[in-house]
């Protein structure tokens, strides 16, 4: 086979991946996101000190209602952050290779990521409702593992693995319900910093 030939089947062979996958996915969003998830766990972990609530005490189980809200706003600041930082960089990626951040792939890798991670947002609903706040933790990372899985097949097949880890890391925090807030932060943390690196050094 001939260069050009060569040449030839290699462009072909990105075409297809442009039009199969989502591929301006960057990985310093991963690294950003897991920064952000953090100092989530530790700003939180610093509300619950100074709440004189153990968090890692299992018969610990009561919060106020306005530590509930710091911790809500606290969620909420670290998901805007890490979405908004994934859509910049993700925006600035596809104009450096000249890629249309906006098609049919996008739209699916989009709806088979939310479906999963909006059935989980009502899953931890209604466990806050029902005084469970112990399982929120795993609940959101078994979720959140499952929508990785669901979405592998529209981007990197190697967010399949980061998928795996967190659905694994999810069931193990539900034997171990006063290390909630540790293992979520390795869980949106450290791993999604491990993942984000990989990626960056890997598909640059």
């Amino acid at each position: 086979m001939n260069n050009k030939n060569a040449e030839d089947l290699k462009h072909i062979r990105s075409m297809m991946e442009q039009s199969s996958r989502f591929i301006s996915l960057s990985g310093w969003s991963g690294i950003f996101a897991g920064i952000y998830a953090i100092i989530a766990a530790s700003s939180a972990y610093y509300l619950f000190w100074k709440s004189d609530v153990d968090y890692f005490n299992r018969s610990t189980n009561l919060i106020s209602i306005e530590l509930v809200y710091e911790l809500l706003l606290i969620g909420l600041i670290t998901l805007i952050l890490a979405v908004g930082t994934g859509i910049v960089l993700s925006v600035r990626k596809s104009k450096k290779k000249q890629l249309k951040i906006w098609n049919h792939v996008t739209k699916r890798l989009l709806i088979h990521l939310f479906v999963p991670l909006l059935s989980g947002g009502l899953f931890c609903i209604a466990l806050y409702l029902n005084e469970s706040l112990g399982l929120i933790a795993p609940a959101m990372l078994i979720f959140y593992g499952l929508a990785l899985l669901n979405a592998s097949k529209f981007t990197f097949p190697d967010i399949a693995y980061l998928g795996y880890c967190e659905l694994a890391l999810g069931m193990i925090g539900l034997f171990f319900i006063g290390k909630g807030l540790l293992i979520w932060a390795i869980g949106f943390g450290l791993l999604h910093i491990i993942y984000g690196i990989f990626i960056q050094r890997k598909y640059h």
